[in-house]
């Protein structure tokens, strides 16, 4: 049982009835002392001590002992556990919590002694002999209550937490013991202390005691008192010391006596003389030295001058790496990092190439520009490592706050210069590779626009002189090779784009994936994973396997997760204790570690119905096959739209079916066909947005497929937007709709006559499987997509027959 502190009421009056037997149940106390005359609240917790107050709450005004243990840690305290002396109490109130634990105020009546105990369980009881004060109404005790009432009311005096009612108790209690026992009963001093006041009955020697320790307490308050006087007086002095050398410091300058000798500042002087920095930043530094010297060391303003004065002498304004010039040696380490990806690695190497001619080139401002996973992070590391500089990364994704690139003012909390000027910290040199990750996903809001500020870095004409907002002192970044990433370039903003070189990384095909898993990701996995070649086999079968049925990218991250998750299951067959060596190589193989595949060709089951054509779409992580449906139903002439599509797309819708109604006749198709039905085109996939004019001739030919009841080719994709005269024309992103088409499996693509030329970015490979069919008008797409030609009407043929002839009797003009 625990006490817990708590302003205390007056005793109860002498007049008041106490009588009780000699036998009472005993509730053992921990770490406290109940005094006579006391109300003070108790937990109580112990097995014994909750059956005792579960017994006494049946017995109204029933009497406890009460008595103190002499070690606390004592769980079950016997006779000798217990101090002799205690008191008898009353339950005043009791609560039960939850956990079946007992919280009681109890009120202290009268000093008890303990004899001994005569019962053990359900909890303890004992045989008592009441223990009464004589009454003392004699001068000496009554000085001594005066002197104890004053000793408290000075220490009431200087605990601010106690109430201001505890003065008023003080007085408000004439007896001498009684007096003795409430002041002991809120003293701070140990139980032993507190078990010798209640075992002195004698009153006058208890008033005595209880003097020596409220004095001794009494000294103590003072004694802090004191203390926290002193820690304002020597504020107070720090205070003047500090004007003190202020003014001295004026003297010595008068006198021309300055010593100058505040902390390290001759070594900032030292690194500064020894920085060669440029003539305006040495003159700044210099300035904001001068200014240091003259500061209070404790001053927020010195802190915020010597950080800034640690920035300018940290950034690198001289130093520089020494460009590789083997251009063979360079074209070894990039082929060694990655596979394919030419186009980039032949600009490395021309720039390295100028650069060996002319040795003040600026670097260049590139942005490579590609879908998640082809390796656009790394191969600026690999950059670096093949032109021998030092390589630096900072991502612009989700950055709203101009400052991230400028900096804050000095004049904010905390300022610091923007990721630009600490990435050259890092990089200690003025030539390193900078890579700014993500640039397409910067944001802005009313802190400004990031991009805005990237002009300046971004441009060969201005950012020898790039300005931080919080070193205001002009940087050169001119020797900086920066390139930037992004997934696609239509959120960068024309200023921003027109300022870097775009290359362009296409996803692989699935020879260069399968190259790129042999060369690169299977070792990794298997070094990453504790494996080695000799544990584990996976053929190129399994791998094509993998590219074909468990992955769907452009990139080549899945691929490395699912060879990763192989490579797993093999290792917790080699911790379990089976370690021959495992050949990873058929579908089965696959199954085991991959589970059924994820992936198979929708091209030739969509296809097999009429009004279903297959498309192609460029999308932000790569190409993608585009299946468009149409269905004809009884109506009044209505085109419906489905699948979340833009308003570019549904242009291209009815620019499809007005043409079809313009040349019915000629496919065959009844001219009065819109009359009493309705047309839905539906492209699946609804979830995802959709929009662009390259599906125009897809639709156009899932429509003559439905009401000619003709099916389109399986084996065929294509791409293009058309016009309301039947022509085909050109469109973009054909290298990505390319790769796309090969990877489902598409063997025949047709794409407008004008997008010939793009073709030659396409992988030789690829375009040595597909079949190509350039079209400028729609009927010639329509001869390559469908099974075949739907059959014109009569009255077209007549009217064809009679063109023809108006045309041969027709004189010729010379």
């Amino acid at each position: 049982m625990t006490e817990k502190k708590k302003p205390l009421p007056p005793p109860p009056s002498v007049e008041e009835d106490l009588r009780f037997g000699s036998e009472l149940p005993v509730l053992p106390i921990r770490n406290a002392v109940l005094f006579p005359g006391a109300v003070a609240p108790f937990d109580v917790g112990r097995e014994k001590s909750v059956a005792l107050v579960e017994e006494v709450q049946n017995q109204p005004s029933s009497v406890i002992a009460i008595f103190a243990q002499r070690d606390p840690s004592t769980d079950d305290p016997g006779l000798d556990d217990l101090y002799p002396v205690g008191c008898a109490a009353r339950v005043l109130k009791s609560l039960k919590h939850s956990s079946g634990n007992y919280s009681l105020i109890l009120q202290g009546l009268t000093r008890i002694r303990l004899d001994e105990l005569i019962q053990n369980a359900p909890y303890l009881r004992a045989r008592v002999t009441r223990v009464d004060a004589p009454v003392v109404e004699d001068v000496e005790a009554e000085a001594l209550a005066m002197s104890l009432r004053d000793v408290a009311k000075q220490v009431i005096q200087l605990m601010p937490e106690l109430p201001r009612e505890a003065g008023s108790l003080i007085d408000s209690i004439q007896t001498p013991g009684a007096l003795a026992d409430i002041v002991a009963a809120n003293l701070d001093s140990p139980v032993e202390e507190k078990a010798q006041l209640i075992e002195t009955v004698e009153v006058k020697e208890r008033i005595r005691k209880v003097l020596r320790l409220l004095t001794r307490q009494l000294e103590i308050l003072k004694m802090r008192e004191r203390i926290n006087s002193q820690i304002k007086e020597e504020m107070g002095k720090n205070q003047r010391e500090y004007v003190l050398r202020q003014q001295l410091k004026a003297i010595k300058e008068e006198l021309g006596e300055d010593e100058g000798d505040q902390g390290d500042l001759d070594g900032l002087e030292e690194r500064l003389t020894k920085a060669s920095l440029p003539s305006e930043a040495d003159g700044v530094a210099k300035k904001q030295l001068k200014r240091l010297r003259s500061m209070q060391v404790g001053s927020a303003e010195y802190t915020v001058v010597r950080t800034y004065l640690d920035w300018i002498l940290d950034l690198p304004w001289t130093q520089s790496t020494e460009d590789n010039m083997d251009i063979g040696e360079v074209r070894r380490v990039l082929d060694e990092d990655h596979y394919g990806l030419d186009k980039v690695k032949k600009r490395i190497v021309e720039y390295l190439a100028v650069r060996k001619l002319k040795r003040d080139k600026k670097g260049p401002i590139l942005c490579l520009v590609g879908p998640p996973g082809v390796g656009k992070t790394s191969l600026g590391k690999s950059i670096a490592r093949a032109l021998g500089r030092k390589f630096v990364r900072i991502s612009l994704g989700g950055v709203h706050d101009e400052a991230a690139i400028r900096g804050h003012r000095r004049t904010y909390v905390g300022a610091l210069p923007g990721q630009i000027i600490q990435g050259m910290k890092k990089a200690a040199t003025v030539n390193p590779v900078f890579m700014m990750d993500e640039v397409d996903k910067i944001g802005h809001d009313f802190r400004g626009d990031p991009s805005a500020a990237l002009l300046e870095v971004l441009d060969p004409e201005q950012n020898n002189t790039f300005a931080d907002h919080y070193l205001e002192i002009p940087y050169d970044l001119s020797g900086v090779m920066f390139i930037a990433t992004a997934n696609i370039t239509d959120p960068i903003p024309p200023p921003l784009r027109d300022r870097m070189e775009i290359l362009e990384l296409p996803g692989y095909t699935r020879r260069e994936k399968l190259a790129i898993a042999r060369r690169h990701l299977i070792p990794k996995q298997l070094e990453e994973h504790g494996l080695t070649e000799a544990q584990i086999n996976i053929t190129d079968e399994a791998v094509e396997e993998i590219i074909e049925h468990y992955t769907r990218e452009a990139g080549v991250r899945s691929l490395e997760r699912t060879a990763a998750s192989v490579i797993r299951g093999v290792a917790v067959k080699v911790a379990e204790g089976d370690t021959k060596p495992r050949t990873v190589q058929t579908e089965e193989h696959l199954r085991e570690y991959l589970g059924p595949i994820k992936y198979t060709s929708e091209v030739a089951e969509r296809t097999e119905e009429t009004g279903v054509a297959t498309g192609l779409a460029w999308t932000s992580v790569g190409g993608e096959i585009l299946f468009i449906e149409a269905t004809r139903m009884f109506g009044t002439g209505k085109l419906q739209l489905t699948g979340q599509l833009g308003d570019v797309m549904k242009e291209s819708a009815h620019a499809a079916l007005s043409y079809v109604r313009t040349n019915a006749a000629r496919f065959g198709i009844p001219e009065d066909f819109l009359e009493k039905s309705d047309v839905h085109i539906h492209i699946p996939a609804g979830a995802m947005p959709k929009d662009g004019p390259s599906a125009g001739i897809t639709m156009f030919t899932a429509l003559v497929s439905l009401l000619t009841g003709t099916r389109v080719r399986h084996d065929v994709a294509m791409t293009g937007e058309i016009s309301l005269r039947g022509r085909v024309l050109p469109i973009g992103g054909v290298k990505e709709k390319t790769l796309a088409a090969h990877r489902a499996g598409v063997k025949r693509v047709i794409v407008p006559e004008r997008n010939k030329a793009d073709l030659e970015e396409v992988p030789r490979e690829v375009r040595d499987e597909l079949e190509f069919v350039f079209v400028n008008r729609l009927e010639e797409a329509l001869e390559a997509a469908l099974e075949h030609m739907p059959e014109p009407s009569q009255s077209f043929k007549d009217e064809m027959a009679k063109k023809e002839a108006a045309s041969q009797s027709s004189p010729s003009k010379n």
